[in-house]
């Protein structure tokens, strides 16, 4: 895990814009507080700041590989958790390797397939590659949007970076935030369109997208989309072949050479994943799984029953620690300390976000880091398998709105009087882009459409906050959280 970044000045550097290269590798140093690398070509720098997971020996970066007599340099922020299986598969085409970083595999696969190499890749991502002899700069994002890459186009050149504060970091990148900026933190957030990075001009590659940067102009394409299909399977074959895709996906993602660690809160998703870990840690004799999980002083005391918690998680991780056999933590997070966190919280998201909810995770993120380098989290299977109660409730589930943003008379008492007057049309434009680009199949019926249609709500909304608010949290300690759910 690391912290990319990448400037293309068209008319070349000159000696006062090293310091804006150093600023840019200083606002990633959490993200990657073990070692950090640049390389200069011309008119390109590319920047990087590694966190140390696999192969820490090796795998510095940016990598450079020159075959037939053309050079590839990559910066790469993410796991590939099938880097074997696409190693088999180079060695057979001649390719070699001299180290097991997947970092190396990565910039084979593209000097290989070149921009078809995302179609091979099993993992969260995002990462450039410059090709000196075309003077390309190639760019992508995995599947379900796990690891964020934001980019500024100007008249002069090309900015990308892991996070806003990057690109901020370069005066070339103005801090401005225009009425559609505003709109996005008003009436959508801690939501934000896919795309659009609030500040003006700042934007993110899309999950399941890729970039090519040549002759002064961008090209932009999908390789990855929600599909509506048909399910064959019978219950039985269903249930069996869930097992096989969730037992694969955890398996694959305990791979690290640091120490590792799973959260548990109790829930059937954290607890899935610790189930199937510690059954794996017990199978190679290894020692027992640590797990984590995190509470708040007093809790118990002003517990209070809602729609998304309708129980304490303590009795859960209890019964699921005892039975997996696992080396159990519990984090208690003071409260005041946990205000005092919103201001770091707020830094780490470079955006207003979710309050509280990113501070808890911002601590509890710190403490882990301080034994662990990587953990694995059940995050995204409420979204993915009908975990919230707007997938069951039929009156919230045919409300023409985000269904967890029904009101919007909150947000518009905050302001002045002619303030943001398209605020709520804003909103409900950005409601029916999504719902009208659901896929769907022939012949279904309302329910069924709808489902859909919430389903992709959730997928590229609700789904890319939690997301977002992970990778933030996390990465600001220098841990890297690994989410099986999202194994696409």
């Amino acid at each position: 895990m690391c912290g990319i970044a990448g400037w293309w000045k068209k008319d070349g550097f000159s000696l006062a814009d090293r310091d804006t290269f150093e600023h840019m590798s200083r606002s990633l140093k959490r993200r990657g507080p073990d070692e950090s690398g640049m390389y200069l070509h011309r008119d390109i720098v590319l920047i990087q700041r590694r966190l140390s997971v696999i192969d820490p020996e090796h795998g510095k970066q940016p990598m450079k590989i020159t075959k037939d007599g053309k050079s590839y340099i990559i910066v790469y922020n993410g796991e590939l958790y099938n880097t074997d299986d696409i190693r088999r598969e180079l060695i057979i085409r001649g390719y070699t390797f001299k180290e097991k970083s997947d970092t190396e595999v990565l910039l084979n696969a593209y000097i290989c397939w070149g921009e078809h190499c995302v179609d091979y890749l099993n993992g969260i991502f995002a990462f450039a590659v410059l090709d000196e002899s075309n003077n390309q700069l190639f760019l992508s994002r995995d599947r379900i949007g796990v690891k964020p890459l934001f980019y500024y186009e100007y008249n002069s050149g090309f900015i990308f970076g892991s996070e806003i504060k990057t690109l901020l970091s370069n005066p070339e990148v103005k801090a401005t935030v225009d009425e559609s900026g505003l709109n996005e933190i008003f009436f959508l957030g801690p939501a934000r369109t896919q795309g659009q990075g609030v500040i003006k001009n700042i934007k993110e590659l899309l999950p399941g997208e890729c970039m090519v940067v040549k002759n002064d102009k961008l090209y932009k394409s999908k390789y990855f989309e929600l599909k509506a299909q048909r399910h064959t399977l019978s219950d039985s074959d269903t249930i069996d072949y869930l097992r096989y895709l969730l037992r694969d996906s955890v398996e694959r993602q305990l791979v690290s050479d640091v120490p590792l660690c799973c959260f548990l809160s109790g829930g059937l998703d954290s607890s899935v994943i610790c189930a199937i870990a510690a059954e794996k840690y017990k199978k190679e004799q290894k020692s027992p799984l640590p797990t984590y999980s995190v509470d708040y002083t007093d809790n118990q005391k002003y517990f209070e029953k809602s729609l998304f918690q309708p129980n304490d998680d303590k009795e859960f991780i209890k019964t699921m620690s005892k039975s997996i056999g696992s080396s159990h933590n519990e984090v208690i997070l003071d409260n005041s300390k946990l205000a005092d966190a919103l201001y770091d919280a707020v830094c780490a998201r470079d955006l207003p976000g979710m309050a509280d909810i990113d501070s808890s995770m911002l601590l509890f993120c710190a403490e882990v880091k301080k034994n662990y380098t990587v953990a694995l989290s059940g995050e995204c299977a409420d979204e993915l398998f009908g975990g919230y109660p707007w997938y069951h409730n039929k009156e919230i589930l045919f409300t023409q709105c985000f269904p967890w943003s029904t009101d919007l008379s909150v947000r518009r008492n905050i302001l002045k009087k002619g303030i943001l007057p398209r605020g709520e049309e804003y909103a409900m434009q950005r409601y029916y882009d999504t719902v009208n680009s659901t896929d769907k199949l022939e012949g279904e019926d309302e329910y069924d459409s709808k489902i859909r249609e919430m389903f992709r709500l959730n997928f590229y909304w609700f789904m890319q906050t939690l997301l977002d608010r992970k990778d933030r949290t996390s990465m600001y300690s220098g841990l890297e959280i690994r989410v099986p759910f999202c194994d696409y």
